[in-house]
């Protein structure tokens, strides 16, 4: 089977919607099917190509200003490439609706009237970001609507993203089918060790909404310190409030080496994410493989269906225990319940 998957970006980029691309995309080469992956790229002024583990890379120049919008630039040409590329796949699966990159290339891909079969994730956070982006998604709506009333398959992550498109958006919940995401086979083999430790800790996308502000409160009231691991558009903003919040109190990392992080991460007393805009936090759903408590929003404990948490704070839910699958059963459900015929 040929299949090509639209994302807002790939390697090395990191992000939750990446990551979930790459993961599947992947394991579906080593099971034999042709994939490629027509993604942005805002560093680059023209398109390249490239393998990656057996998956073809088409990277896009796009317009993204503070990592936002992910606008196609040379559109006539982005256009007929993209047709090119679904003309000659048996499946095409758009990732996520808070790009117009991914969202103009599931409408055209439709709109060619093929009878290709169209799969959409969502990714879904139910709007935008700042107090701009969710004032421009009144307008953005109105496309996304289109895009879900021509996919054959909706496919969300959580139940609770279930509910918000089907909140949001007039469709026939007959589309959608769940399936959440997983985490890396080598998850497993670590245990939580970090009953004494002295820090929690976050890692992932450091943006405003993410609430990384109020985990420095709650750190410093818990009189832990707290590790930060990642980057984002927030990050120089963060470090500045961090040294009026909780001095001394919080450590900002690179992303680590994968060896390294899960280490990191099983010597933790806790892991945090606090984001009310969540579909499926990926570092959490490690986190609870491994055995870390979390320190986490409602959302999130909706999201990861799990099964043992408790309000104990303003902020959220202490949570330590979810169903937690790896990518090889995730990706044999994928190909199951979203490529089939």
């Amino acid at each position: 089977m040929r299949i090509l998957f639209v994302s807002p970006g790939y390697l090395p980029k990191i992000g939750g919607v990446e990551y979930a691309v790459k993961s599947i995309a992947e394991r579906l080469v080593k099971k034999g099917h042709e994939v490629i992956v027509i993604a942005g790229e805002p560093h680059s002024q023209k398109p390249s190509e490239e393998f990656i583990n057996g998956v073809k890379i088409l990277k896009w120049p796009t317009w993204s200003p503070n990592g936002a919008y992910h606008v196609p630039k040379q559109m006539s040409k982005f256009k007929e490439r993209l047709l090119g590329l679904a003309r000659d796949a048996d499946i095409i699966h758009v990732h996520s609706f808070h790009t117009i990159f991914t969202v103009l290339a599931g409408l055209e891909v439709k709109e060619m009237k093929s009878d290709k079969k169209l799969v959409v994730t969502g990714h879904y956070h139910g709007g935008g970001h700042t107090v701009l982006r969710d004032i421009l998604w009144s307008f953005w709506r109105s496309k996304v609507r289109k895009l879900l009333g021509m996919a054959d398959v909706i496919h969300c992550v959580s139940l609770s993203e279930k509910k918000s498109i089907l909140k949001d958006y007039p469709v026939s919940e007959e589309k959608i089918i769940v399936i959440p995401n997983g985490v890396e086979e080598d998850v497993f083999a670590y245990k939580w060790k970090g009953k004494e430790s002295d820090y929690m800790l976050y890692a992932g996308r450091i943006e405003k909404y993410k609430k990384l502000d109020k985990a420095m409160k709650l750190s410093k009231k818990m009189n832990l310190k707290l590790t930060i691991i990642g980057y984002g558009s927030y990050r120089n903003k963060l470090k500045k409030l961090a040294e009026k919040i909780h001095p001394n109190g919080v450590k900002f990392e690179d992303f680590l080496p994968r060896r390294k992080y899960l280490e990191t991460l099983a010597n933790a007393r806790y892991a945090i994410n606090l984001s009310d805009k969540e579909a499926y936090s990926i570092f959490i759903a490690e986190a609870l493989a491994i055995g870390t408590p979390c320190l986490v929003s409602k959302v999130i404990v909706e999201s990861l269906d799990i099964k043992y948490s408790v309000k104990i704070f303003s902020e959220g839910y202490y949570a330590s225990k979810a169903l937690i699958f790896p990518w090889n059963d995730i990706v044999a459900k994928v190909s199951k319940y979203l490529y089939t015929y």
